[in-house]
């Protein structure tokens, strides 16, 4: 990517992205939800794979965090103010482990192994 892409997309540097991340944060704050939660593991096998190594508890609090969005927003509700504020949604629990799984999948591709999988479509 172009260095001036990449000082586009930085909310650190772009007035743009920053304004982009707040209303995201704001949104995600609304339903109790963090932006790893939003990663499908039926659409990405990675996703899934990273799951899959992630510790019980961790994927059984994302669960408790979808339902519990799912419920908020066919209510028409939000969670209550109080609740909102202590709401992290930009701490990642998913990205290291992701990462480790592309990595892994890349090395094993240029190594000219088989995928652990094959990709389908459900």
């Amino acid at each position: 990517m172009s260095s001036l892409l990449q000082s586009f997309l930085d909310p650190k540097k772009s007035w743009l992205a920053a304004q982009h991340m707040k209303a995201l944060s704001a949104r995600l704050r609304h339903y109790g939800l963090r932006y790893d939660d939003l990663y499908d593991g039926y659409y990405d096998l990675d996703v899934k794979e990273a799951l899959d190594r992630l510790p019980r508890e961790i994927v059984d609090a994302r669960n408790q965090r979808i339902k519990r969005a799912m419920d908020l927003s066919m209510k028409h509700e939000y969670l209550p103010e109080n609740l909102q504020v202590m709401q992290t949604p930009f701490r990642s629990y998913l990205q290291d482990m992701l990462s480790l799984v592309k990595k892994e999948n890349a090395e094993r591709e240029a190594l000219g192994a088989l995928p652990l999988y094959q990709r389908q479509i459900p």
